[in-house]
């Protein structure tokens, strides 16, 4: 979610509703006898009031799952999560007079609420940063989706191009150029020519290019990630193909190219996909902790206004 101009009412309307929270706590700490405390109405008040924006913030997940449902729209959901959810934090710690607690269920809803606070700062961040960063470092970014079934058809595109090499230097006609295939027609009417020489045939090399793709280009194209391959690293890579430039005749080398171009394509997917991770793993905390929030802030709500 980009924080742009549109976030700038949130944003001004929890600054304000923050000031004055902040304000009346001095008061009330600065008047109260023995100290402020989570009991007090005061406490009550800021309590409440933070668990009720927290409730809200929960409430997006629920939203989600039903889309359909026409309650506000989604992007006003995701910036009241954000800001209000954030404005929570200040008020519960109003609540708590800036202490843990010192039972364990008080002290374990302060450290989750630490870690739900934490990681959706977390997430705003990275969710403001990293779509730009993916799009100006991915010029070839695909659906996310999409990347298995793209790194199969680079598969098969590689296979097909490592085929057509091979027949070129195994003396196959269908693999010569045209000037190749004049010169091959000549082949034992002119002395020092033959099919072989004509064509560029060269047996050996086909075969240490096809040991190349079954145990180098194959295994790093189908495997997602690859890390640690010689060819996952772009200058590696590039060593790789010199190396095969040199041993190969010009007229393949738009071949080798069009090979060289498919490991980039390959890499920049495998890239996607670790900042992809990155970019959506912070709810594998967020998520779990806030719901966990939720329940035992229930739970020390009934207990707190019971006994």
């Amino acid at each position: 979610m980009l924080i742009d101009r549109t976030h700038r009412p949130w944003f001004v309307g929890t600054m304000i509703a923050l000031a004055i929270a902040s304000a009346a706590y001095v008061v009330y700490a600065f008047l109260s006898v023995s100290g402020p405390s989570g009991g007090s109405v005061p406490g009550l008040i800021y309590g409440s009031l933070g668990s009720a924006l927290m409730l809200f913030a929960g409430l997006l997940g629920l939203r989600k799952k039903f889309p359909v449902w026409r309650v506000g729209r989604g992007t006003s959901w995701m910036r009241g999560h954000l800001w209000l959810g954030f404005l929570s934090f200040p008020l519960i710690l109003f609540h708590a007079a800036f202490r843990l607690g010192n039972g364990a269920l008080t002290r374990a809803l302060m450290v989750l609420f630490i870690v739900v606070f934490a990681s959706g700062i977390l997430g705003a961040v990275l969710q403001h940063f990293m779509p730009r960063e993916i799009t100006e470092r991915l010029p070839m970014e695909t659906i996310y989706e999409q990347i298995d079934r793209v790194r199969g058809q680079l598969t098969d595109e590689a296979e097909r191009l490592i085929g057509e090499l091979v027949s070129a230097l195994r003396g196959e006609l269908a693999g010569a150029d045209e000037t190749q295939r004049t010169i091959a027609g000549t082949a034992g009417t002119r002395t020092g020519v033959t099919f072989a020489s004509a064509t560029g045939a060269d047996e050996g090399v086909s075969l240490a290019l096809k040991d190349f793709f079954d145990n180098k280009l194959k295994p790093f194209l189908s495997q997602s990630g690859s890390h640690g391959h010689a060819l996952a690293d772009p200058d590696e890579s590039a060593g790789v193909f010199r190396q095969l430039h040199i041993v190969i005749g010009k007229n393949l080398w738009p071949k080798l190219e069009d090979l060289e171009s498919i490991c980039e394509e390959k890499r920049q997917l495998d890239r996607q996909k670790q900042l992809h991770m990155l970019l959506h793993g912070w709810l594998l905390v967020h998520i779990p902790a806030s719901y966990a929030l939720l329940l035992l802030g229930a739970v020390h709500a009934v207990i707190a206004l019971r006994y």
